[in-house]
């Protein structure tokens, strides 16, 4: 070696230290493994001395009460998930009592969803009559709608509505039980018993329907039996009657297009019959017209998609196919030698950016969860399970993602750029884009004189797949054909169809106007879709692939030869395996197609005009063909971790660092997000008594706040004064006019202010009351209130969270009409 080259490389290794020449890694661990911790308890004390790190399930409050129980640990309170009802509306032979939307609904004053919270949930969450609850985003869209039902618990007038509507089918009672021809109204209730709060709600409203005279048999389960009996059976065939469900989310999302297609919607092929058409379905025009149209981006303002919000939660409601009963605020426990949590505001600590940028002195991170696997893993209609998704978000990396604060789109694996002539206008498409032709099964260029309502030109990253391949513009067209291919039914006997994936593709589809590739990276494409937020174009827009092209073409030649199935109700209907890449069984599959098209010199159709050269075909099959040699599975992506292992023996699964050199976020790339400046109150100044029809000043200091929202009521419950105000310098004064004070009451009377950031939907609230009076004699006091008096650790999160949800919506709102 060249003597001043030692030299030199021996000065650089002393001066900036051997870590600083060499690659830094893309992880700080090395490793992480999941495994199973069914009992809580367990995996609490497990945490506690440092064999979990972390657990990735809700931990009961009373066992978190005080300080001595939370030693050790580092505890995070997060929202985003929730609990419903899921009924069965099939009209059958046999008598279904939920066949009738009336009985449906009654089932809203049957449930008490207070208690729900108050007691089986420990005050941790609020009660959720629809889709959104008082955490999202959505809610002050609805909050109108939503108080016009004015659900309480009611079971007298539940008995009364469901009476009525039994006798008015011949129903009558015999010895308090209802009968009708003679046989007894049997309802089977399948209830989670994997998850204590589902299993006490099952058990509460069992009783409940005991009461009123129906006869209950009640089924005990987990999630993959229920992926058996409620999500895989034909309704009509009532092998349940009812269902407790359980909801997470894996982001926080500002602007929603999916939830009230998902949750209320046919077309989504996620209500009863699933869309199978050997089964009974769950058939509604009117809200599947609704949820399409917020899904596609139909829509000429903002504010017309509130109001298909709100038309859309009111038919779901009335529908009372699916009753939502109350939202969570999940406590996740973490060793304290752990560093480098994110707590996002949908996922909470579970989210993808968690592992990648946790960090401690050890090499691997262990990470309890409740179930190791349930259901499917497979990029198109697997992963649809919670437990499974949480493993998945560090093995792929997305195009884009959700801030996990704010709800918006940001980019991961691509930068974007947005024209858009939206709502009404239309722009030309270039003569050489191009679009996938299901019909003629091959690549055509668009008609001419094409227009589409937005274009986004998207540079993308690509890497290295886990495999060792490198990532291309293939993958991302072959992406792009089997949306089209498998989102366009061309006939009866058409074999690229599916009962699930087609409904919701098909609305995808239908927007997708052409794309034209530029170069190696770069691609412009071409929509019929409008948001006014440029980010959801771009994230409608976005084209990616989360799995090698070959993989996706061994699936899809699997599936049209009938031996897997892409999908849960494909799988149920035609007794074959819902396709797993985790699975050995089911990676030989995938391997076995490989194999073949390697031996055939197999070109896909989607990739026929792109690429010519043969070694790149065989170099694909064979690195795909090997990976599942050496590793017994077929899971192939682009994230900062690659599957290790899955051993059903151990429950564990287990994921190393994909160290390569061409993954394009280093160790702390996140790092942003464990350290999030929240918007916090510091000091309220605030007469004690104030009196009337006087000028009444409020001073307000703040930290890390753009805007003070604050709301004025009187001692009826009247809002007298409300106003956004810019902080711009710190304090700041609250105003509040003589006419205005002239409406406050003699008495006590309400003041709520919140604190605002413009980078964290999650403000800071306090509330106080001040005695109005209209003595000459009582002067004005004043006090101040320190941090501790509003610091929310020391306010119970079922009395926070619910406010602060509700005003996060406010403030979205007020945005919009700015």
């Amino acid at each position: 070696m060249n003597l001043l080259l030692v030299i030199t490389l021996a000065f650089v290794i002393t001066t900036l230290g051997i870590n600083e020449i060499f690659a830094e890694n893309n992880t700080y661990f090395d490793s992480v493994k999941f495994i199973q911790y069914l009992d809580e308890n367990t995996a609490l004390e497990e945490v506690r001395n440092g064999n979990l790190d972390i657990y990735y399930y809700r931990i009961s409050a009373d066992r978190l009460e005080n300080s001595k129980s939370r030693e050790g640990l580092d505890v995070f309170d997060s929202t985003g998930g929730s609990y419903s009802i899921l009924l069965n509306p099939a009209e059958t032979e046999k008598f279904n009592p939920f066949s009738l939307k009336e009985v449906r609904f009654a089932l809203n004053y049957l449930v008490d969803r207070k208690l729900i919270v108050n007691e089986l949930m420990a005050g941790y969450g609020a009660p959720m009559i629809s889709y959104y609850s008082p955490f999202d985003p959505e809610y002050l869209t609805i909050i109108e709608q939503l108080e016009a039902f004015n659900f309480r618990y009611n079971p007298t007038l539940a008995e009364e509505i469901i009476t009525k509507q039994l006798n008015d089918r011949g129903a009558t009672k015999v010895n308090e039980k209802w009968e009708i021809d003679g046989t007894p109204i049997e309802i089977t209730f399948f209830i989670r018993s994997d998850d204590p709060v589902r299993k006490s709600i099952g058990e509460i409203l069992a009783s409940e329907l005991e009461r009123i005279g129906f006869t209950v048999k009640k089924d005990f389960g987990d999630l993959n039996k229920a992926f058996v009996v409620v999500y895989g059976s034909n309704p009509a065939d009532l092998k349940w009657n009812l269902y407790t469900e359980g909801w997470g989310r894996s982001a926080f999302v500002k602007y929603d297009s999916v939830g009230l297609g998902q949750m209320y919607s046919p077309w989504f092929s996620n209500m009863p019959g699933f869309n199978d058409p050997t089964y009974w379905n769950y058939q509604n025009e009117y809200i599947d017209n609704l949820t399409q149209k917020i899904y596609t981006g139909d829509f000429q303002s903002s504010k017309e998609r509130e109001q298909l919000i709100q038309e859309a939660v009111v038919e779901g409601i009335n529908e009372s196919v699916r009753i939502f009963l109350a939202s969570k605020v999940d406590q996740y426990v973490v060793n304290q030698g752990i560093q480098g949590i994110v707590n996002d505001f949908g996922a909470g600590v579970p989210t993808r950016f968690t592992p990648i940028n946790a960090q401690s002195d050890k090499d691997e991170l262990v990470i309890g969860v409740k179930q190791i696997y349930q259901g499917s893993w497979n990029p198109i209609l697997g992963f649809s399970d919670t437990y499974s998704r949480q493993i998945w978000g560090i093995l792929s990396d997305p195009v884009t993602f959700k801030h996990p604060f704010t709800g918006e789109t940001i980019p991961v694996r691509g930068d974007w750029k947005v024209e858009t002539a939206g709502p009404d206008g239309r722009l030309d498409l270039p003569d050489d884009a191009i679009m996938w032709d299901p019909f003629i099964q091959e690549w055509r260029k668009v008609p001419n004189n094409a227009t589409a309502i937005s274009k986004v030109t998207f540079d993308l990253e690509f890497s290295n797949w886990h495999n060792g391949q490198k990532m291309d513009m293939n993958d991302v067209l072959h992406s792009l054909y089997f949306t089209i291919e498998w989102g366009t039914q061309t006939g009866e006997n058409d074999k690229t169809f599916d009962t699930e994936f087609t409904p919701r593709a098909a609305q995808t589809v239908q927007t997708l106007i052409g794309v034209k590739p530029i170069d190696e990276n770069t691609i412009e494409v071409y929509v019929d879709y409008w948001h006014f937020d440029e980010g959801e174009i771009a994230d409608w827009a976005s084209l990616w692939s989360t799995m090698p092209w070959e993989i996706f073409s061994s699936i899809e030649q699997a599936v049209i030869d009938g031996k897997v199935a892409i999908s849960r109700s494909g799988s149920t209907s035609k007794n074959i395996s819902w396709v797993s890449l985790i699975i050995p069984n089911d990676a030989l599959v995938v391997q076995s197609y490989l194999d073949e098209f390697k031996n055939e010199k197999f070109i896909p159709s989607s990739l026929k005009g792109f690429e010519s050269n043969l070694e790149y075909f065989e170099e694909r099959y064979s690195a795909s063909s090997d990976w599942i040699t050496k590793n017994n599975h077929a899971v192939i992506s682009n994230g900062p971790f690659y599957l290790n292992a899955y051993s059903p023996e151990s429950r564990t699964i287990s994921v190393s660092a994909f160290d390569d050199n061409s993954y394009p976020f280093k160790a702390g790339h996140w790092s942003a997000f464990e350290n999030t400046q929240f918007p916090k109150i510091i000091e309220i100044q605030v007469p004690k008594i104030f009196q009337k029809q006087e000028e009444l000043n409020i001073i307000v200091k703040t930290s890390h706040t753009d805007s003070i929202l604050y709301f004025l009521n009187n001692n009826r419950g009247d809002l007298v004064s409300s106003d956004t105000i810019k902080v711009n310098e710190d304090p700041t004064r609250i105003k509040i006019s003589t006419e205005q004070t002239r409406e406050l009451g003699v008495g006590a009377n309400d003041l709520k202010i919140f604190a605002i950031s413009n980078s964290v939907l999650k403000p800071d609230f306090y509330s106080t009351s001040f005695l109005v009076t209209d003595s000459q004699n009582k002067l004005p006091e004043t006090f101040q209130d320190n941090t501790q008096l509003i610091d929310t650790e020391e306010v119970a999160p079922w009395l926070a969270i619910p406010i602060i949800g509700i005003i996060i919506a406010i403030i979205i709102f007020v945005k919009k009409r700015k």
